[in-house]
């Protein structure tokens, strides 16, 4: 396995050889990286026997078409690129490192799984025949595991055929944003709501590290609809986001979806003001309300709530961006979590939820392995 040095020195390889490409959401990603010291001493020995596992499991598991999922699941491409992030998180590249073989079969599988109708549409039609009503998660979970795995791909065949297919998955992104500024599951102009609006805007930050365009109208109209999902009253949910910005009333899963928007508007740009504080503030009111039995914060960590790892998946990327005391106390909230008091945690290394154990796996292991600080999207 490759140290985080040489991992990024690798990744970034390709990068650096691309033209400046216009409109672009931010300044250079390459002007701020984190030094380190946040991850000093969060990946314990138990978590990474733990992590070493899963990473285990989901390799004894592939499918042979290089593809992860089970049940209704099976070929899904947004676990299938989860499965490849997972790898890459622990610094497995594409025919590098123990897994290899592992990320580089999952990129060849969500490559041949792009529809021509709409062209770049990343899907699998099996999961869709099957009962799956948001296949846009899937486009943004590939899109985004295309752009963290470009700039790694050194084959030459391989990596213009990337380029291609993730030039046409980030035009696919950009051309369906509806009025308002988000997404929705189909791969058209029509409503949004802000659990699928954040995989496309992070699969556009990602596309737009690796080097491709992304005209800065489309963050700006982002960042105007996730910032009208937030609920500013007073209460238990202040700082929390709803649904969708037209959804008045309770906000039962509120600790998934104020994740999710807190990392959409990081991915658009957006590090610093109101909503983000309240929204990192409602996250940590939620873990205090957790551990104390607040049953206002009412999605239990060990409860069935399907959002579980979801919500975890955003949540540690919201508190490691933000630092400080953020980080320093919710990871090693979450790692014991998901280590010792989880009953998701099965004894052949796996983790399970309702979707499949593929993606808790997946999911499990990212959030372990973001200490590691190897998947170019944790990059300020």
């Amino acid at each position: 396995m490759l140290t985080r040095r040489r991992f990024l020195q690798t990744g970034s390889a390709v990068l650096l050889t691309l033209p400046s490409a216009p409109g672009r959401i931010l300044a250079d990603v390459r002007d701020k990286m984190p030094d380190g010291s946040a991850a000093k001493d969060m990946i314990t020995p138990a978590c990474q026997q733990a992590i070493d596992a899963g990473l285990a499991f989901l390799a004894q598991n592939q499918h042979s078409d290089g593809s992860f999922g089970t049940g209704g699941y099976e070929g899904n491409v947004a676990i299938t690129s989860l499965g490849a992030l997972a790898m890459m998180s622990g610094g497995h590249q594409v025919g590098r490192g123990k897994y290899g073989k592992v990320v580089h079969d999952a990129l060849e599988y969500v490559l041949g799984q792009e529809k021509n109708n709409p062209p770049g549409f990343l899907h699998h039609e099996q999961w869709g025949r099957q009962g799956g009503h948001g296949p846009m998660y899937g486009h943004g979970f590939g899109a985004l595991f295309l752009a963290e795995v470009y700039g790694m791909v050194h084959n030459k065949e391989l990596r213009e055929r990337l380029h291609d297919t993730l030039k046409r998955a980030v035009d696919l992104i950009i051309n369906t944003q509806n009025g308002k500024g988000g997404w929705r599951y189909k791969p058209e102009r029509a409503d949004a709501d802000i659990s699928v609006t954040i995989c496309q805007i992070m699969a556009l930050r990602a596309a737009r590290n690796a080097g491709f365009a992304v005209p800065k109208e489309v963050a700006d109209k982002c960042i105007k609809y996730v910032k009208s999902c937030q609920n500013l009253g007073p209460g238990d949910q202040r700082g929390s986001f709803r649904y969708m910005d037209v959804v008045p009333g309770p906000n039962p899963i509120a600790f998934a979806r104020t994740a999710a928007g807190v990392v959409a508007l990081y991915s658009a740009g957006v590090y610093k003001g109101k909503e983000v504080e309240e929204g990192l503030n409602y996250l940590m009111r939620w873990k205090r309300g957790q551990e104390n039995g607040n049953r206002n914060f009412t999605m239990n960590f060990r409860g069935p709530d399907i959002h579980y790892f979801y919500g975890h998946y955003y949540a540690v990327q919201a508190m490691w961006t933000a630092g400080g005391r953020y980080w320093s106390e919710w990871f090693p909230f979450v790692r014991e979590e998901l280590l010792t008091h989880s009953q998701r945690r099965m004894g052949d290394g796996s983790w399970h939820d309702q979707i499949c154990g593929h993606y808790a796996t997946a999911m499990a292991c990212i959030v372990l392995q973001v200490p590691n600080n190897y998947l170019p999207i944790l990059q300020k």
